[in-house]
């Protein structure tokens, strides 16, 4: 397996030498030379796998230049239940009728993110080791990134981690799951401004080739590939979890911010996996939502981003997003170029009436979007019917999958988090605070460590040179 940029500057590579970046050298985005697709009789056989065995079945698809013992101890060191509570690792539990929630929560920090990220930090740390190489990880987050990353880069061999977040714009826990960690590896940072500033200064970074090579800069966020590559294995999980005939179509319904998550979802339809609809659900911040609906992708300014009850969803500039757009215009590098071009000089694109646009309608994509009272009322909506408590990004994939939900075609909707990162909205949804897990009853109440910045890329690199050795 090769991988390409999506702007086209970037000669073929293997899996292994895109592994610690981030964007590609010409500021695109890797992406597999082709995908994989199912041979005839694969999906069926693999209902009997476990977690870790799927795992390395579809990953190994992907990243074929690793030794299959390596790849196969990787996936077995990660997936276990001392780290996800259950060897399910991520059970599919069953809410209505043809209903499912997928729950993604039961990870080191409870976010969705944990499922790819501890891989990830298990990947870093043998490519490290091989070479005798040390990476200083710079990411930005709005809320689980962040956390995810540092517990599963925490103690790394040979591995710094620069967490880029918005100031005093995360919930309260989330804040501290990230601010309160002692490792001396970890280094946050808390940017004056919203998730995109952060994002931009990481994509800023990454596009000084002299400054990333001279210090070793590498990505977590999900511009990173592997990160993609980990999260294609719970679509799969799922399917084959809630159907019985191997050609069952289902639908996803995903809370989308930057896109990765959705992503992953869609290169698992791409491989074969039966996949009827991709349904993104946004909240105010609907910039996916107006594209799918209307072919203009129109990215915010910073006073433009709302900030939200599910926060982590607060973004305008969905960085996955170029992959898609990728596929979308026939995989042609010199139209994305043209397009993010645009994107930066006049803040959007429209591909309606194009060739692209029925390429998208063909990609079962819909989508809809959410807001605060929405997320209160389906909060309390599943509470009562379902029994089940969820957070408010949860809430806003299953209130936009229920709109599109269709009779024999069971309707897989993905959790995010678990509601105890977002204890306010919960109180306000339910009038009493969820339950938490034990270890984080008084998270919140320790020291935390943190630096405030401006929204300054030539500050931050200067943060990082004085932190490293």
């Amino acid at each position: 397996m090769r991988y390409l940029s999506t702007r086209g500057g970037m000669p073929p590579a293997t899996f292994s030498e895109i592994l610690l970046g981030g964007l590609a050298p010409d500021g695109g985005l890797t992406i597999p030379e082709h995908y994989p697709t199912l041979a005839p009789g694969e999906l069926a056989s693999w209902r009997s796998l476990s977690y870790p065995e799927l795992a390395f079945a579809i990953l190994h698809k992907f990243a074929d230049d690793l030794p299959a013992a390596d790849l196969r101890a990787l996936v077995d060191r990660t997936y276990t239940a001392e780290h996800f509570l259950t060897t399910a690792i991520t059970p599919t539990v069953n809410l209505l009728d043809e209903v499912w929630l997928l729950r993604l929560s039961n990870g080191p920090t409870l976010a969705f993110k944990d499922i790819a990220m501890q891989l990830l930090g298990n990947l870093f740390e043998y490519a490290l080791l091989k070479t005798g190489g040390h990476l200083n990880i710079l990411g930005a987050t709005s809320g689980d990134t962040g956390s995810s990353a540092e517990y599963a880069m925490r103690g790394k061999h040979g591995i710094q981690v620069f967490m880029l977040s918005p100031y005093q714009k995360m919930s309260r826990f989330q804040t501290a799951q990230m601010f309160s960690l002692p490792d001396p590896n970890i280094f946050n940072i808390a940017v004056r401004g919203v998730f995109d500033d952060c994002q931009d200064i990481v994509k800023a970074v990454s596009n000084d080739a002299q400054f990333k090579a001279r210090h070793a800069i590498g990505t977590v966020n999900s511009i990173n590939w592997a990160r993609v590559a980990a999260q294609i294995v719970y679509y799969f999980k799922a399917w084959l979890t809630v159907t019985t005939r191997d050609d069952q179509e289902v639908s996803f319904a995903v809370p989308s911010g930057n896109f990765g998550n959705i992503c992953a979802g869609y290169i698992a339809k791409r491989m074969g996996l039966p996949v009827r609809r991709l349904i993104l659900a946004t909240n105010e911040n609907n910039v996916l939502d107006e594209f799918f609906r209307t072919g203009v992708y129109r990215v915010r300014q910073t006073d433009q981003v709302a900030h939200t009850s599910s926060p982590s969803m607060d973004i305008s500039k969905a960085s996955n997003f170029e992959r898609f757009i990728f596929d979308a215009v026939g995989r042609d590098p010199a139209a994305v170029r043209r397009l993010w071009q645009q994107l930066d000089t006049q803040g959007f694109f429209d591909l309606s009436g194009t060739d692209a646009a029925r390429t998208i309608a063909q990609s079962g994509f819909v989508s809809g979007s959410s807001n605060h009272a929405d997320r209160m009322s389906m909060i309390r909506w599943v509470h009562r019917e379902c029994g089940t408590v969820i957070d408010t990004h949860t809430a806003d994939g299953i209130k936009v999958g229920l709109e599109y939900r269709e009779k024999g075609v069971p309707l897989i909707c993905l959790e995010t988090a678990l509601p105890a990162k977002f204890e306010d909205s919960i109180v306000e949804a339910l009038g009493h605070p969820p339950e938490r897990p034990a270890g984080y009853e008084n998270i919140e109440k320790l020291p935390q460590r943190f630096e405030v910045m401006d929204v300054n890329t030539d500050q931050i690199k200067d943060y990082i040179v004085q932190h490293t050795s």
